[in-house]
């Protein structure tokens, strides 16, 4: 027996995006909201907190910072494709969030192409069956040291 804590990706991810504002700030830039002074407005965070999640953002290749004006300089966030890859995972979220946190009405939905407001589910690649954690095993792939 071992009294490291458990190896799980989990927890490298949110050594990353596990942060309020980091990913309130996530959700912003999804919603096309680029600019640090409406990210900041639209979250409610601070800026000397605001100015260190979207570094350790950057710093991580989850967002790219691209300057859109030279005099003075001026910064926009963009979504690389690693932060691309987070927009299924904050769209779960904000569900389990409108389910089990939120009372009364979601303030806000997404509604998909085919007209129908988005429910996400879950489906295996291979099979396409729901997933249910009674279906699932977990299984070491790498071998801890010691």
């Amino acid at each position: 027996m071992t009294d490291r804590p458990r190896a799980c990706s989990i927890a490298n991810a949110l050594a990353i995006v596990g942060e309020r504002w980091s990913l309130l700030a996530l959700r912003e830039v999804f919603l096309g909201v680029r600019r640090f002074d409406q990210i900041a407005r639209n979250t409610g965070a601070s800026r000397d907190i605001l100015t260190a999640r979207l570094r350790k953002l950057v710093e991580a290749g989850v967002l790219e910072k691209r300057q859109y004006e030279q005099h003075p300089p001026r910064y926009e966030y963009v979504l690389t494709e690693p932060g691309r890859a987070l927009h299924p995972v904050l769209i779960a979220l904000m569900d389990w969030g409108d389910r089990y946190v939120t009372e009364g009405p979601a303030p806000t939905v997404w509604r998909h192409s085919c007209g129908e407001v988005f429910t996400p589910r879950t489906v295996c690649e291979c099979c396409g069956e729901p997933v249910r954690l009674a279906d699932m095993t977990l299984v070491r792939t790498t071998r801890l040291p010691g």
